[in-house]
């Protein structure tokens, strides 16, 4: 008898059963239907040797330390500050949009207190603003919005940024200094030897089990357990009895370049003439050495495995309906984006685990700065999402 099935091996399920085995002295079951722990933050080394994130670049940031100490027990860090390219009218300029940003893409040689000004000349107001597109047009202007965000939005989501909700460029930054770093959190960093790694080290103690290539379905019934805690899609769990809430998935092309370097940044983003968003080189984010490299382009789609949830008000009602049901199960703990469709980040999901198990135990502690993280979760971490 297990006291408590985990589905899913993700960040959500995995900090839960390492809780509940570790400080809790429960026997845990996880169950994957994938073939490895981690879920998409799963890294593993290509055929060229090169460590590669298999579905595209998570990226660790925090401003909880709380959840950086936690993860600390698991891995070592490697110190990273991640930065992002535009590809705009054939240059690759900084984003977020900066200081350098606006003189590189005009040829001018603004200051910090002129560009403010050259801001507030093209801004267009907005009143109420209710979209995407307004969130932006009214911060940085139409011929901004166009060159950044219009096309890599409507790649992203498949709709025009006029069809989305404001959160999803609400968090994006306008700069005015040159600090082209695209989070400024107090805490960023990478796991030294990878995600994986640090996932089979939180998931190897005795009374935590692992069962991978494995449906939770497929072993109702035959392996007893007393709770569940479910990582997966709320809608699947109740055999979308309300219906399918909606999901951005993505496609993503792995290759090997028989070069040291591919592209001057982690990550350049296409939001125009190409049909992917992005290209990523793994180097850049795991401080490898190797004569060759590799990089992944992604391609948005709407079949595939779920990533995304489209922030749009039908499919936030269409939630509140599974969250109603939900709430009315007993011995089930919903956790972590799928099963709350929320895009969270990957701090925000561990600090999400954390506050679950403290519930499921009784805990209290301490507010900190990542419980107010979580409280402002990020809707759809701008136009690119990065974890």
């Amino acid at each position: 008898m297990f006291d408590y099935l985990v589905v899913g091996a993700g960040f959500a399920g995995s900090v839960l059963a390492e809780r509940l085995a570790a400080d809790g002295g429960r026997r845990v079951l996880v169950v994957d239907r994938r073939g490895h722990v981690g879920g998409n933050a799963y890294d593993c080394y290509d055929d060229a040797g090169i460590l590669v994130h298999r579905y595209g670049p998570h990226i660790f940031h925090t401003n909880s330390r709380r959840v950086f100490d936690y993860l600390s027990r698991f891995t070592q860090w490697r110190p990273y500050e991640h930065r992002v390219r535009a590809s705009v009218d054939g240059r690759l300029v900084p984003i977020p949009i900066n200081l350098d940003t606006i003189n590189q893409l005009y040829g001018l040689s603004l200051s910090s207190f002129e560009v403010e000004r050259f801001f507030r000349s093209v801004a267009e107001a907005r009143d109420p603003v209710r979209t995407s597109e307004d969130v932006v047009v009214s911060a940085v202007g139409r011929e901004l919005y166009e060159k950044f965000f219009r096309g890599y939005t409507r790649k992203q989501w498949g709709m025009d940024p006029s069809e989305l909700d404001a959160s999803v460029t609400a968090r994006v930054p306008t700069r005015t200094n040159r600090d082209d770093r695209y989070f400024t959190d107090t805490y960023q960093a990478m796991p030294l030897h990878g995600y994986t790694r640090m996932f089979e080290r939180m998931l190897a103690h005795p009374t935590i089990k692992v069962m991978l290539n494995t449906d939770y379905r497929e072993i109702e019934g035959v392996i007893p357990y007393r709770e569940v805690v479910y990582t997966g899609p709320v809608d699947e769990f109740f055999d979308c009895c309300q219906g399918k809430l909606p999901y951005r998935s993505l496609v993503f092309r792995h290759e090997t370049v028989n070069a040291p370097v591919f592209q001057p940044a982690p990550v350049v983003n296409y939001p125009n003439e190409q049909p992917f968003t992005r290209v990523t080189e793994f180097k850049y984010l795991t401080g490898q050495e190797h004569p060759r490299t590799s990089i992944v382009y992604e391609y948005p789609c709407d079949d595939g495995d779920p990533y995304y949830p489209v922030p749009r008000e039908e499919n936030a009602e269409l939630y509140r309906r599974y969250k109603a049901m939900a709430d009315a199960t007993p011995g089930v703990h919903f956790v972590g984006r799928l099963a709350t469709y929320k895009y969270y980040n990957m701090d925000q999901v561990v600090a999400q685990a954390l506050s679950v198990y403290d519930r499921i135990t009784g805990a209290k502690r301490p507010a900190e700065n990542g419980r107010r993280a979580l409280a402002s979760t990020v809707a759809a971490a701008a136009v690119q999402p990065t974890v």
